[in-house]
């Protein structure tokens, strides 16, 4: 009987320790697995959540997440503007929810959807945009070119369409430097 206990109580020790470092193990492996996460794979998993941004330059940001790029966020605001922000800008993100996306997920062509290609979408639908700067500053205007690092604005006032007799000038505004591209609706904004 006594042998019995015995082994018995060595077996329930192994059992718990067994358990113990599975659960130590595990807890190890979600710190791992948790420590690759990056902030657009974050992201990318709340796609259709409501999200509320802080972006160094342009402040509060909110919206429901469309879209995630390589290096920009798509968001459609209460007023149904489409708000695109350069991920270098983001400060805090809320309203994410429990789920990631899987890195990688994207495949290679979403990958090399950057910041510049996304503004060029811009220029090509002629939209009327704000641009706010990382530092605060703001433009309003047509995107009327998207070079290798830059983007050149048409400056006109928000509720003109580019017109040749609207224009006050162009700018051309350092991609690094874009926080925030928000279209506007003409005679709204």
């Amino acid at each position: 009987m006594r042998w019995q206990r015995l082994f018995a109580d060595l077996q329930a020790e192994f059992d718990a320790a067994e358990a113990a470092a599975e659960r130590a193990e595990d807890a190890s492996r979600r710190r791992v697995e948790t420590g690759a996460v990056r902030l657009v794979d974050r992201l990318a998993g709340a796609l259709g959540r409501p999200l509320a941004l802080r972006c160094r330059g342009a402040g509060d940001v909110t919206g429901v997440l469309v879209d995630v790029g390589a290096d920009w966020l798509l968001l459609t605001d209460d007023g149904g503007r489409e708000v695109l922000v350069a991920t270098s800008t983001v400060r805090t993100v809320a309203g994410l929810g429990r789920a990631t996306a899987a890195p990688g997920e994207r495949g290679p062509v979403r990958v090399r959807l950057d910041l510049r290609r996304a503004v060029r979408g811009l220029a090509r639908d002629r939209s009327v945009v704000r641009v706010v700067l990382d530092d605060g500053s703001a433009y309003v205007g047509t995107v009327d070119g998207v070079g290798a690092d830059h983007v050149e604005l048409a400056e006109h006032a928000a509720d003109q369409p580019r017109r040749a007799t609207a224009v006050r000038g162009v700018r051309a505004i350092a991609l690094p430097a874009v926080a925030v591209v928000r279209t506007l609706a003409p005679g709204l904004d």
